[in-house]
């Protein structure tokens, strides 16, 4: 076997064994899972990144936001279509992120760059039902849970914290958050404490309302 061949072998071989899957499942008070939670491992050390951000889409679809919740990593774009026949405004007010896209259709709004960390909560001065979320973190390890409440992570081995977010959690989040010590594959259950917030009621509308807009 050529010597160059086995030191590609070998180098792939060690790079494969140090990154582990991490099944994280997040039940809520009913026992049930939480769908559609941000979980991200955020290393307790400087780490080196090699994973760059990425362009996302937060669509905007039968005058609702889709998706509902959407989980970012720290500088990366997001892309604002609108899908509906009718034109959005859409708005943010957090302090992760200040912006305001004028009442647009289809392809019209430039992407956002989302460089700080936290909670965006989205809006729309046209549709007032529509809400929506953008969750921005600062690793590249995250993922958004199932709807049974599970999510898997691929990390390489270290020392992480796990930390968990949704809109409708109430419990303190440092009372959520979990030191791991990752050196293979493991599961982790979060169970949330704190009765969840209702969810999101979904509205009906009347198209004649908004038929300046289209």
């Amino acid at each position: 076997m050529p010597k160059r061949f086995v030191c590609v072998l070998l180098c792939l071989l060690s790079v494969t064994s140090f990154a582990n899957d991490v099944e994280v499942q997040i039940v809520g008070p009913d026992g049930l899972g939480l769908a559609n939670a941000v979980i991200y491992l955020q290393p307790t050390k400087p780490t080196e990144n090699n994973k760059p951000p990425q362009t996302a889409i937060m669509d905007q679809v039968d005058t609702q936001f889709l998706p509902h919740i959407l989980a970012v990593q720290k500088n990366s774009l997001v892309l604002f279509p609108n899908s509906d026949s009718v034109k959005h405004h859409v708005y943010s007010f957090s302090s992760a992120k200040m912006f305001e896209l004028q009442l647009y259709k289809g392809l019209q709004a430039d992407p956002l760059l989302f460089s700080k960390t936290g909670v965006v909560e989205l809006g729309c001065n046209v549709h007032d039902w529509m809400l929506g979320y953008i969750y921005v973190v600062d690793t590249p390890y995250f993922t958004q849970t199932a709807e049974d409440g599970k999510g898997v992570i691929n990390a390489p081995n270290g020392d992480y914290q796990l930390n968990i977010w949704h809109p409708r959690i109430q419990d303190e989040p440092e009372d959520l958050s979990t030191q791991l010590m990752i050196n293979s594959d493991l599961t982790h259950i979060v169970r949330i404490k704190a009765e969840l917030l209702p969810m999101i009621s979904q509205f009906e509308n009347n198209d004649d309302e908004f038929a300046d807009y289209e």
